[in-house]
């Protein structure tokens, strides 16, 4: 086993990590001061003049859409396993991922158009997507069911003519509250008769397309994460071409399997990223701090927390990019159970060295003088995006258990849950 990087990774490792201290961390307090002013006067949801004045800078730098996957029309775009660790350098600053045009879920939905979209919407959608022109949000969690089981899904997709109709109402739909935001990729039933997990289809849904209605932005922990924003949405009688389906009916699932992997392993990776600047942070303030006659990081306490720290990071680490690679060699389904161990792992992890980091610093940990209550709120929100916990866990039993039974691994349903 190779547990070095390629030249290639070491390379763009490089020129990433220098952007980053040019023009990423020094700008980290005025990003969040324009999100407050613009709030100030009224509107938060007003595009960030600060990334895009880096985005022309990391476009010229070589360092645009590095998370899209080889492709005939990406002929050398990175594999899982390439792109793993500089996501991971990207998740140290909340705002860095977009300046590279590498930010969710517009990842998720350009690997999704690229996959499964017919060529005319790869045109339309795919390709303004990528010259970062537009924003995207997918819509697939709804409030009135649980939605941890994506089978519970009310919102209905019916056939009319030349036309599907949508009716149904979204939540946490991310990036809907950006007014670049120009499209959405909604989740919904075409067939409840159908069998479970045929019922659903996905379909491409113009945001501007009548019907459509963003009824308010829902905060995390207090954070609204504007320009971003997670928002509810209703879908009222909205048409759109029957072409605007993706792949087909009843294939909703066959595209989340699809687009989830990924997407997982980028979530993953920011979260490592954010932990080691928890870490990072935390060894600087107990270096810096004297408390009862001796800097508190000659106090025992402090020792056994960041031997554990470094630990449960390097781990995690390990584990994604073993799921990385099992995706890149043996494909998504027969990596699954690696995939749902680092969505349970990688937040977990983040969330108690941020936590760690907090104490350390102590009341000023909880303040937005420093980047670690906002850090821990996002890896706290993580344990239930993309499906909570339980889900994943559920999912690994499932598939321990048939290693010692007479049941097939690949007869145990998956269970699908919210999308990146």
């Amino acid at each position: 086993m190779n547990f070095d990087y390629s030249d290639k990774v070491k390379d763009l490792q490089a020129r990433l990590l220098d952007f980053m201290d040019a023009h990423v961390y020094p700008n980290e307090q005025r990003f969040f001061e324009e999100v407050a002013a613009n709030r100030a006067k009224g509107n938060a949801w007003v595009p960030s003049q600060l990334v895009e004045e880096l985005k022309p800078k990391a476009r010229a730098a070589g360092l645009w859409n590095l998370f899209i996957p080889h492709s005939p029309r990406v002929p050398d775009g990175l594999s899982n396993l390439e792109y793993a660790p500089l996501c991971e350098i990207m998740g140290r600053v909340p705002f860095a991922a977009e300046v590279f045009n590498s930010s969710a879920p517009d990842t998720g939905n350009m690997e999704t158009f690229e996959r499964y979209a017919s060529e005319a919407l790869k045109v339309q959608w795919l390709e303004p997507l990528l010259r970062g022109e537009i924003r995207s949000a997918f819509l697939m969690t709804e409030p009135a069911v649980a939605s941890s089981d994506a089978t519970n899904i009310q919102c209905s997709i019916a056939r009319d003519g030349n036309e599907y109709v949508i009716n149904g109402t979204k939540w946490w739909s991310s990036g809907a509250g950006d007014p670049r935001c120009a499209v959405y990729i909604v989740m919904g039933k075409t067939d409840p008769e159908a069998p479970k997990h045929s019922q659903q289809s996905m379909v491409v849904v113009p945001a501007n397309t009548p019907g459509v209605k963003v009824v308010r932005p829902l905060s995390v922990f207090g954070y609204d994460d504007a320009p971003h924003g997670h928002m509810e949405v209703t879908l009222t009688n909205v048409r759109v071409p029957v072409e605007n389906l993706l792949l087909g009916e009843g294939r909703g699932f066959e595209i989340a399997q699809g687009r989830l992997g990924p997407g997982r392993i980028h979530h993953c990776m920011r979260s490592i990223g954010a932990a080691e600047r928890g870490m990072e942070l935390m060894c600087k303030r107990l270096n810096s701090r004297i408390a009862f006659g001796k800097p508190l990081s000659a106090q025992g306490v402090w020792h056994e927390r960041i031997a554990d720290a470094r630990i449960m990071i390097e781990q995690a680490r390990l584990l994604t990019l073993k799921a990385a690679y099992m995706m890149d060699t043996v494909g998504n389904k027969d990596a699954r159970a690696e995939i749902a161990m680092i969505k349970v792992i990688a937040p977990n992890m983040a969330s108690q060295v941020i936590d760690w980091a907090m104490q350390a610093h102590g009341a000023a940990g909880v303040s937005d003088d420093f980047p670690l209550a906002y850090a821990y709120a996002t890896q706290r929100w993580l344990r239930l995006a993309d499906g909570p916990d339980e889900v994943h866990r559920q999912s690994i039993a499932k598939l321990e258990l048939a290693r010692h039974i007479a049941t097939a691994p690949q007869d145990i349903d998956m269970p699908i849950t919210r999308g990146s």
